[in-house]
Formats: structure tokens, C-alpha cells, sequence
């Protein structure tokens, strides 16, 4: 931090908040509001003389409010910059107006009590999004008695008590009568791996942090007793089950089980009822002190920059990245990376890792000078477009310059070429440069010039689905051969004339098919996929044509026996529709999508002549 600080090149902005972001890869333009501190960062040098005399005191948020801190006050003896910030909030209480007296003491008139927020806006060429994660709270698990019960802390309050810097000066003590405790529990899983107010993953750091804990322990405290419930240990790392053998040698004892309630005696004492699965007994333990080894879980302002940066979300809440394996941490957006746990959790090592990585990707990208557009983007014909303004509504990366009344103009730099926006537009104004309509529907009727009644039609997305198949190919997973695929770089780019036309030309089956639906190769395109194919059903059955005929499967790459499986089925429906259906199929879409022109009537002067 302190070299960040004094890096010529790297501007610090504390106590900000990114407000908007636009543009793209190599001219991302931000705007970011910087709140007010009250003093100025580059005068102060931390003399203290303000604290001195702060009359007004709040919980001290480094310390997770174990002890108080003045109003006006250094974060953490850290801090970059090392200066001192006034919280605004506490100072004036229920108070309109600020005492002044820290302004009166700073000899060196470092204190404005009349600074209000700014806007900075500036350009930049890539985005790193380092937003961490933070502890699960464990108040809604009442079963623990956290909140009610003195002597229940939490990992994160426990590190706060044994750090030197710490409000005890690192003395373990009880909180109920300031005593060294005779015993200790930690109970690991407190909010990971659960149901209800939990989260349902790992927490990834909890276990190793618990042993790191119960090793100082027994260093410092040999005669303290302490003991881990957990449901199972993951000394994953490097060098990690050498410190879990040593642990159990220090005398630390490990019991596989959660205590299902913690029970606080009349010394305020701890009883915790916990159900040993290795004795298969429920027993009663005592304790002094119960710690409890919270999961993580991200922060809430990953939310927030993920609806400003057009991201995506991971169902556990973090942000997902751009592919599990081949783009760790690349972002589905070209230009923006991940570092650290934003992405997921981690422990130092992996944050560590991935921050040098992001840096990497985000110097290799800045230094080309030039960055070559990628091949899969579109055009727009200007003769065609109506200035609908639909194709930005459902471009997942806002790829899109238009303002109401305005042509579409395609951003290249930001467009990756899914085709999403060409399947929505409804006046075929939007034409991608690979896997064109007319490609894609010429790849449709030569593949069903020759026995229709016996193929089925495949769309399947560039990423997953095709890839799909290549691993089932791989694998030699066996499966009907008369499945005809169609690749497109997205299902968001099957267009509801792709599907007819199959029909039409005598389809039994047709299936749509891309990524997982909290998956997808680009970011949310396959949701405008599912609200097409909805559409089309009920189109569908409204003509009299059977909806199960137009199926919507969602396939990973690496699932070559769920491909396998995907067209074992599809070919027994392909043998349940029957030519009878096949050609009624085919006279009311000939009826539907080519109606007859009406004829028109020769007319004499002043008679009507009947043709």
C-alpha cells in the first residue's frame, strides 16, 4: 500500500464511488464521486492533535466495533494516505452545526469543515475491478446466540483480539468479565455451506484460518483447550495438512460435527449440543468461549458495478468471469478484468495471483497501441432502420450509439459479434459479417433438400452446444447421425425464420441450443433466446402446430453425455411426428408466411369487368 501511494503513476483515489462508466475498450469513460474528508490528505501528518480534543466518539469499524474511535480519526494504522478523516455523521450526532474544536487544534489548518463531495471524471484504456468480499453475518443464525451472548465472536473479531494492534493488545479475554478463557470452540461452516440465511458454497478460507488460529493459540496459550467442530476440513494448499497434523499435535481436538445450539450457563460459561458422527452420539461440550468461522460472501457493491458495467453475476453473487478455465479473469466485457475476490473466494496466495494476472491481461491489452476489432461484428443498413432503438434494448454490451428519433451505429470496440441485435430487429437493417441470415438459412434448406421427414434441426451456440459436440465426438459417445447442426455464434442469434423455415421445408424437430442460462458466453444474450422461444410456442400453438416440436436445450462444452443424451431424445420425438403432421405443418406455414396476394380487378370506364 505504501508503494502504491508513492507510485508516480498511480492515482489514489480514497473514500470514492464509481457513478458511471461508458464507452469501451480503450476509452472507457468514468465519472467517480469523491466524498468529502474534511482534511486535506496531502497537509495532514497525522499528529493526533485533533483527536485529542473530539469530544465525539463511534464504533470503530477496523475493530468491528469491539472498541470506539473518535469522529475524527485514522481507518487503520496503515492507511494510505496516512492521514486523518472527520465522519461527518458522528461528529454532528443530532447537533446542525460541528463543534470545531479539531479545526481550532490543527496547527497546521489541515481541517475544512465546509468541504462537500466533487466529481472527477477522466479516460481510461482498461478497467480492474478489485471490489473483495466481505464476512457473512451471522446474526440471523440464532441457534449460535451471537449478538445475545458475550462470549460467542465471530473469526474476524477474534483476529481483531490477538492482533498486537488490536483493542486488547493482542490478550485473548472474555468479553463478559475480561478473563483469559480456559477453553475455546470454533465452529467452522457458520454461514457456508447451508440452507436458509447462509450461503450454499464454501467459504474456501474458513478451515485454514481456524488452524492458523488454533496454532497461535497453542503457541502463545498452551494451557488454553481448545477444540474445532466441523463437518470436513479442506487443507487444500500447499503446506496446509502439514499445519492441520500439527495442530492435532498441539493438542487441539477436531470433532466432526456443528453444534445444533449454544446454550450460555449462569457464569456465562457455553454449553454447545452437538451430534458427534464419528461416535454417532449427541453430546454436550463446555466452553469459556465460542468463535465462529463465518463464511464470505461478496460485497454489495459488486451488485452495483455489475449493472454499471453491464457484467454478470454468478447465482452465489459473484462477479463471473469471462470462462471458468481458458479466461480466469478476463470479464464477458472486453477490456475489464477481475482481480482477487470479486470473482470468488479466495485466500492471499490466489488473490494475489489473479491481481498480477489482471494486471498482465491489462498491460498486454494497453500496450498493443491499436486493438484489433473482432471479425464477428455487424453492420447496419441506414436505408432499412427505423430508428427503433430495439437492437441497444437487447444488445447484452450496449454496443450500440442511438438516440431517439437517431440511426443504430454500431460500436465495434464493444461489439463481440453474438448477433443477438440482428435476430430482434425486425426490418432486417442489422447484418453480421459472419453467420448472415442469408448463410444461415442457405445452411437450413440445403441440409433439408434431401429427405426432411428423416433430419432434425439443430441450432447450436459457437461455445457450448457445437463444443458439445466436438467432445462428444471425442469421447465416441454413440448417437443418431441425422441430426443436422447448424452453428451460430449464439442461440441469442437464431432468428424466428430460421425455426419456420425449417418447418416449412419439412422439419420434424427443431432444437435451440446454447449456453447454461447463468452461463452464457455473452452475458445474458440466451435470456432474449428463452423469451423468443416462448414466443414462438405460443405462435405456434396458436396455428394448430404442436409446440413440443421446437425444443430449447441449454448444454455446456464439457457435457458430451448430456449432448449424447439431448439427441437420443430428440430422434424419438423425430419419430413421433408423423408425415400426415409434417405436411399440415407445411400448409399452414405456406398459408402463414405466404399468403396469396390479392387479385386485382380490370375496371372499364364507368362498368366493372369481372375477371
Amino acid at each position: 500500500m505504501a508503494d502504491v501511494g508513492r507510485h508516480p503513476n498511480i492515482e489514489l483515489l480514497t473514500l470514492s464511488e464509481v457513478k458511471e462508466v461508458s464507452g469501451h475498450v480503450g476509452n472507457f469513460r468514468v465519472k467517480v464521486k469523491r466524498h468529502a474528508r474534511y482534511v486535506d490528505e496531502k497537509e495532514c501528518t497525522a499528529c493526533g492533535d485533533c483527536v485529542e480534543v473530539c469530544p465525539q466518539v463511534g464504533p470503530d469499524e477496523f475493530n468491528f466495533g469491539l472498541v470506539h474511535r473518535h469522529a475524527i480519526y485514522q481507518p487503520f494504522p496503515q492507511a494510505i494516505p496516512a492521514a486523518f478523516v472527520l465522519d461527518m455523521e458522528t461528529c454532528l450526532g443530532n447537533n446542525p452545526r460541528a463543534c470545531g474544536k479539531c479545526a481550532e487544534a490543527c496547527e497546521k489548518h489541515c481541517i475544512n469543515l465546509d468541504a462537500v463531495d466533487s466529481d472527477v471524471e477522466f479516460t481510461v484504456g482498461t478497467i480492474v475491478i478489485a471490489t473483495g468480499m466481505e464476512p457473512f453475518d451471522p446474526l440471523g443464525m440464532t441457534e449460535y446466540g451471537y449478538g445475545r451472548m458475550k462470549n460467542v465472536i465471530t473469526a474476524m473479531e477474534f483476529e481483531r483480539l490477538a492482533s498486537s494492534g488490536g483493542p486488547t493488545g493482542g490478550d485473548i479475554r472474555r468479553f463478559s468479565d475480561g478473563k483469559t478463557p480456559k477453553s475455546i470452540a470454533f465452529i467452522q461452516c457458520v454461514g457456508s455451506r447451508c440452507e436458509g440465511p447462509g450461503n450454499s458454497y464454501c467459504g474456501n478460507i474458513c478451515c485454514m484460518n481456524t488452524i492458523k488460529d488454533t496454532l497461535l493459540l497453542k503457541d502463545h496459550w498452551p494451557e488454553i483447550d481448545v477444540t474445532v467442530y466441523y463437518i470436513d476440513l479442506r487443507a487444500f494448499g500447499k503446506g496446509f495438512e502439514e499445519m492441520l497434523k500439527r495442530s492435532r499435535q498441539l493438542g487441539v481436538r477436531y470433532i466432526r460435527g456443528i453444534p445444533g445450539e449454544v446454550e450460555e450457563n449462569e457464569d456465562q460459561s457455553l454449553t454447545l449440543h452437538v451430534e458427534n458422527t464419528e461416535t454417532g452420539l449427541v453430546e454436550q461440550h463446555q466452553a469459556d468461549m465460542v468463535v465462529l468461522a463465518t463464511g464470505v460472501q461478496p460485497r454489495a457493491e459488486a451488485h452495483d458495478l455489475n449493472k454499471l458495467l453491464s457484467l454478470q453475476l454468478h447465482p452465489e453473487g459473484f462477479l463471473l468471469e469471462a470462462h471458468p478455465k481458458l479466461q480466469p479473469v478476463d470479464s464477458p466485457v472486453r477490456g475489464i478484468f477481475y482481480a482477487g475476490c470479486a470473482e470468488g473466494p479466495k485466500d492471499i496466495k490466489e488473490t494475489v495471483t489473479q491481481a498480477s494476472a489482471a494486471a498482465g491481461r491489462a498491460v498486454r491489452l494497453m500496450s498493443q497501441g491499436e486493438i484489433a476489432a473482432d471479425p464477428y461484428t455487424v453492420e447496419v443498413n441506414e436505408d432499412k432502420c427505423k430508428a427503433c432503438g430495439l437492437c441497444l434494448k437487447v444488445c447484452p454490451y450496449g454496443a450500440f450509439e442511438w438516440e431517439k428519433g437517431a440511426k443504430a451505429e454500431p460500436i465495434e470496440a464493444l461489439c463481440a459479434g453474438c448477433g443477438t441485435c440482428a435476430a430482434e430487429c425486425r426490418f432486417e437493417a442489422i447484418t453480421p459479417h459472419q453467420f448472415s441470415d442469408a448463410q444461415i438459412v442457405a445452411q437450413v434448406e440445403a441440409s433439408l433438400s434431401q429427405d426432411p421427414e428423416q433430419k432434425a434441426v439443430v441450432f447450436a451456440c459457437n461455445w457450448c452446444s457445437y463444443a458439445a459436440a466436438d467432445t462428444a465426438g471425442v469421447s465416441r459417445f454413440q448417437y443418431p447421425a441425422n441430426q443436422v447442426l447448424i452453428r451460430t455464434m449464439c442461440s441469442g442469434r437464431v432468428d424466428e425464420k430460421f425455426i419456420l423455415r425449417a418447418f416449412e421445408l419439412g422439419a420434424p424437430i427443431v432444437l435451440v441450443s446454447g449456453c447454461h442460462f447463468v452461463d452464457c458466453h455473452y452475458i445474458d444474450a440466451n435470456r432474449q433466446t428463452v423469451r423468443r422461444v416462448e414466443k414462438l410456442w405460443d405462435k405456434l400453438e396458436s396455428w394448430g402446430i404442436r409446440p413440443a416440436r421446437l425444443q430449447l436445450e441449454w448444454i455446456s462444452s464439457a457435457q458430451g453425455q448430456r449432448f449424447q443424451k439431448t439427441m437420443e431424445e430428440l430422434e424419438r420425438l423425430r419419430r413421433e411426428v408423423t408425415p400426415r403432421e409434417i405436411a399440415h405443418t407445411r400448409r399452414i406455414l405456406k398459408q402463414k408466411l405466404h399468403p396469396p396476394k390479392p387479385k386485382k380487378q380490370a375496371r372499364r370506364k364507368g362498368v366493372a369487368a369481372h375477371a
